[in-house]
């Protein structure tokens, strides 16, 4: 299984390995929820903190992309990692509403800074053509730490929510090790070309026409995935059925994505990004549409299944693309953009979609799903020919 990820270098091992360990004590977050209610946080309460969270996550990616350009990639790391570490602490001890809000936004904000420097640093160390196994082996690990996560927080959360915190605080600071002692960086940071306008901040982002073209696409892509962590538990609700269930299909989801992500990486790796990038989020988009007529456990886990495979076939595509179309001194501004697109879509999913769903009814939701899908890999589709003219003429110049 891992000679599909053969001749990678070491420096994406290491964040492949590092990722696994940062995704093992992705703890808290998952059952944040059920810590506030220990607390004694109201509903109401709990949208704030909650709502803080997905704050951060829209920070956290331009900061990231920002330092990373500026100050190199391990230590935007670093600081993204100590400050998640220092939040969590923070968060365990917060006296109130306000304070564990605080907490959570700096948490999340801290953590998704991450992102775009472990990004454009595989970006740094990997040739185009490698590219895109790269960041499907690091997607990888992230789902190899992610479901082995869902078991270990349920058996930690029943024995207290110290041990719940220690152990997320802990495996940020083994990643933070691994940062150090193992990671270097492929060369000194490049620099913007003498007389440009591209200076420190996203104005090269923005100026990239094509690029300004993709990501809205993959947002809404990303969008409808991220409802498979907010609609799909409504659905399995709503069914009648218990939440064990939806314990189930996420080890589904799970099992599915680590066992066949290798083998469509590979069987993928030959044709072009786009196509199979398109094909991938129509599975997706006819998965997350399907969820609207589950009514059973066998429903459920058929649509699961569809999605799931779509995911397997997606895996790091789009962040090779981003990676492919930045121009070196930009990599990290490039990624910290693809990553703000992933942690809106989060958002908008956790607002816009629990609202279409509980404002106008399950079925807008899983109509929008499944058109904006659709629609959205139609016109992805459409820009391969640019993408492929662009990322040719980058690597003859």
């Amino acid at each position: 299984m891992l000679s599909t990820f053969r001749g990678l270098p070491p420096t994406v091992w290491t964040l492949f390995a590092g990722s696994i360990v940062n995704r093992l004590g992705y703890l808290v977050t998952p059952f944040l929820v059920f810590f506030l209610a220990a607390r004694g946080v109201t509903g109401s309460e709990t949208s704030y903190v909650l709502g803080a969270l997905g704050a951060g996550n829209l920070l956290g990616p331009a900061v990231g992309g920002l330092l990373a350009d500026r100050i190199g990639r391990r230590p935007t790391m670093l600081i993204g990692l100590l400050g998640a570490a220092a939040a969590q602490g923070a968060l365990y001890v917060a006296p109130g509403v306000p304070t564990m809000a605080a907490a959570a936004l700096l948490l999340s904000a801290a953590g998704a800074t991450v992102g775009p420097a472990a990004y454009a640093l595989m970006a740094d160390a990997v040739d185009a053509e490698r590219r895109r196994r790269a960041y499907a082996l690091f997607g990888w690990g992230v789902n190899i730490g992610t479901a082995a996560a869902g078991v270990l927080g349920g058996y930690l959360a029943e024995h207290g929510y110290r041990l719940l915190f220690a152990v997320d605080a802990g495996t940020v600071l083994v990643y933070a090790l691994v940062v150090v002692t193992r990671l270097r960086e492929a060369g000194p940071v490049a620099k913007a070309p003498a007389g440009g306008r591209d200076g420190v901040g996203y104005g090269v982002v923005l100026r990239d026409g094509l690029l300004m073209a993709l990501l809205p696409l993959f947002g809404v892509q990303l969008f409808v995935y991220s409802l498979t962590e907010v609609a799909l538990p409504l659905a399995v609700r709503d069914s009648g059925l218990s939440p064990a269930v939806y314990g189930a299909m996420a080890a589904v989801n799970a099992l599915l994505v680590v066992g066949v992500q290798p083998f469509a990486t590979a069987w993928s790796a030959r044709l072009p990004q786009l196509p199979v990038q398109c094909a991938g989020s129509v599975l997706i988009a006819v998965g997350v549409a399907l969820t609207g007529l589950a009514d059973s456990i066998a429903g459920f886990a058929f649509s699961v299944a569809v999605w799931s495979l779509g995911e397997a076939c997606v895996a790091g595509i789009a962040a090779s693309v981003v990676a492919g179309l930045a121009p070196e001194h930009a990599r990290g501004r490039y990624q910290g953009a693809f990553s703000w697109v992933w942690g809106l879509a989060r958002f908008a999913a956790l607002t816009l979609g629990v609202t279409l769903y509980t404002g106008v009814g399950a079925a807008a939701l899983w109509w929008t799903a499944l058109l904006g899908g659709l629609g959205c890999s139609a016109a992805t589709f459409a820009l391969r020919g640019r993408v492929a003219h662009r990322t040719d003429h980058a690597l003859a110049a």
